[in-house]
């Protein structure tokens, strides 16, 4: 009996590779205005465009600031791609755009553009639809307007139209328009794929890769996912000096880095955790810098994947370590398809559970993998790393991806570790809390919670920390 197909996400959506500070509030804002101004030259309209407008709202508005949306929106609309983007290319372009007040619309378009007077911060405004709503308007020297459209940044650089987001997806499912041969929904159905063909997690989707591009492109794309989180985590533990944005967070990664570097052979028991939190914090020390990172699921959580493979791929040769990255990166990506699927890795959403806990939940599960976890196993670790992020809130000082964000990741990559641990000292193939249930729950959760602690610097260590 032939395998039926059905539509699906590609784990390659999950590790998507832009700059910081915020998967969200940077790269979605960015993607959507390039978008909005492709659309302009798809329909002809371009050349006749005198003035833009773009309302940002919600959370985007309210940490806009912090998180760079205000350059993100800029740089999309002048044409730039945030996995093709470097970061000082980018700041040279917004340093010229603010001193000339002109902007050239996808490279080509020049027009006036004041950005205090173009972008409206309109945190008053949440939309129903998803908090992180972004209205842009064109118009033409008479002030007609030539195009009006509105769009959602929701969460890992995803991004929806209005349209889009209306419209109820059939059984919670992202149509993708790509059918692949082994269909999973729910962690149960990817389980029991994984029983009934007898591939690991890592195997399973990979075969279902292949639906999208040859598996030589997919190999390719995942070494370069592996490849960009490496060269993050290098970066972080070289560049020192104090962190943009006015709290004066100054990196502590590179001094973490060269005390360890002094004496690797110690037999000091927590000294695992200091590996851990010195490649996690040079990830999102390189993140709040506006550096280039990759999407895990998002880049306020960006660190904690990266952390957990760099430890354990450390002393590896590069055959093996290619090989290891490889099946953690499929094996997460498969338990980030669940969250994004089923629930949302959105902090706006969410709350910091949807960030962090989604990293943590799928840098437990990876690791398993590499240790030779079952399927049941694996999706144990997911489970027990969520369930102990559940209400975890996102409340960010001053609006940056700095305080708590930055150690937070540093937490989770421990607990991923942790959790990968208890999986495998489980006994019995059942646990009494499912994969399913916890992600139900923290969508659950994540409904419950007061906006003040989704991303919107209203509540929390936001309000209660004093800024310098």
């Amino acid at each position: 009996m032939g395998r039926i197909s059905a539509p699906m996400l590609s784990v390659l959506d999950i590790f998507r590779i832009g700059i910081g500070p915020s998967s969200s509030h940077t790269v979605g804002p960015m993607r959507i205005a390039r978008t909005f101004v492709r659309a302009l030259a798809k329909s002809g309209k371009i050349d006749r465009v005198a003035r833009v407008a773009v309302e940002l709202q919600g959370s985007l508005a309210l940490t806009g600031v912090g998180h760079g949306t205000v350059d993100a929106t800029m740089l999309g609309l002048m044409g730039f791609a945030p996995d093709r983007t470097h970061p000082d290319e980018a700041a040279a372009a917004l340093a010229t755009l603010r001193e000339t007040k002109r902007l050239a619309l996808g490279g080509k378009r020049e027009i006036a553009f004041d950005p205090s007077a173009a972008i409206d911060l309109a945190g008053h405004i949440i939309p129903d639809l998803h908090p992180n709503g972004m209205r842009l308007a064109a118009f033409d020297a008479e002030g007609g307007k030539l195009s009006e459209r509105t769009y959602y940044s929701t969460g890992g650089g995803f991004v929806a139209s209005e349209s889009q987001l209306k419209r109820k997806p059939k059984g919670d499912r992202i149509n993708t328009g790509t059918s692949v041969p082994h269909d999973f929904g729910s962690a149960a159905e990817l389980l029991a794929a994984c029983e009934a063909t007898g591939l690991t997690i890592a195997e399973l989707v990979l075969e279902n890769e292949d639906a999208f591009r040859p598996r030589e492109k997919t190999m390719a794309g995942i070494d370069r996912v592996a490849q960009a989180m490496d060269q993050c985590v290098d970066r972080g533990l070289t560049q020192r000096g104090i962190l943009p944005g006015g709290l004066k967070v100054e990196r502590r990664a590179p001094d973490l880095w060269d005390k360890l570097s002094a004496n690797p052979q110690s037999n000091e028991r927590e000294q695992l955790f200091d590996w851990l939190n010195c490649y996690a914090m040079a990830v999102n020390e390189e993140n709040a810098a506006g550096g280039r990172v990759v999407t895990a699921p998002t880049n306020g959580a960006a660190g904690i994947i990266p952390a957990v493979i760099r430890f354990y791929c450390v002393t590896a040769g590069e055959e093996p370590c290619r090989d290891s990255r490889r099946t953690f990166l499929l094996t997460a990506g498969a338990i980030g398809l669940l969250y994004k699927q089923r629930a949302s890795i959105s902090g706006a959403e969410m709350g910091c559970q949807g960030e962090v806990g989604v990293a943590c939940s799928m840098a437990a599960g990876g690791l398993a993998a590499l240790w030779g976890a079952s399927p049941v196993q694996i999706a144990s670790a997911a489970e027990i790393a969520m369930e102990h992020n559940l209400g975890l809130t996102c409340d960010p000082v001053g609006g940056l991806v700095q305080v708590p964000c930055i150690e937070r990741n540093a937490i989770g990559a421990v607990k991923a570790v942790n959790a990968a641990r208890l999986a495998l000292h489980r006994t019995g193939a059942e646990s009494l809390v499912s994969l399913d249930q916890v992600i139900e729950t923290m969508r659950q959760t994540g409904l419950d919670m007061s906006n003040k602690y989704k991303e919107t610097s209203q509540g929390g260590l936001a309000v209660n920390v004093v800024e310098c």
